[in-house]
């Protein structure tokens, strides 16, 4: 089976943050989708051992922003392979606490939108989070990193608590 099919999949890269007790935290996600669009829907999958997810099961809100092309690596990393249990990801990030309490990162956005959360799934090692969009707002009109461009443009890496990371197998397949 050539896994690498699953990477032509049509995901984007996000950030997604929520709060807990005060504290902010956000992360990056390639999976963010719309369910509906009456009521507005959308879903968001997250790894049960990161912070997000924690944060996201006690305040059942989470926002997303969406990221532009041009967005640098190391804003990516910074969300993507650092815990919030150990850094502040926030610090020296433009952003704002939304209409839900959760963190709206605004740096290298192209538009947001807060979810309040109406459904979980438990899928293994990810949560599924279903959210009715109670706030969203367009930015402006760069264009948005597909994951495909942040694999193939930018040569990012996947974190293994990413839904997509697929591990080398022994031999250098994939």
């Amino acid at each position: 089976m050539d896994t690498k099919a699953l990477y032509r999949l049509g995901y984007g890269l996000y950030i997604v943050g929520s709060h807990k007790d005060g504290k902010l935290n956000a992360q990056v996600a390639n999976t963010v989708f719309q369910i509906t669009s009456e009521p507005p829907t959308v879903a968001v999958s997250i790894n049960k051992k990161n912070l997000t997810h924690e944060y996201i099961m006690a305040s059942r809100v989470f926002s997303a922003s969406v990221l532009i092309q041009k967005t640098p690596l190391p804003f990516i990393g910074n969300f993507g392979f650092k815990s919030g249990r150990e850094v502040d990801k926030l610090k020296g990030i433009s952003y704002k606490v939304g209409q839900t309490g959760s963190p709206v990162i605004l740096d290298n956005a192209s538009a947001y939108l807060e979810a309040e959360v109406i459904k979980d799934v438990d899928v293994g090692t990810h949560t599924v989070f279903i959210g009715r969009v109670v706030a969203a707002e367009v930015l402006n009109d760069e264009p948005g990193m597909t994951y495909e461009y942040y694999q193939q443009v930018k040569r990012g890496t996947t974190p293994k608590t990413a839904p997509s990371y697929i591990p080398k197998e022994e031999g250098g397949r994939k």
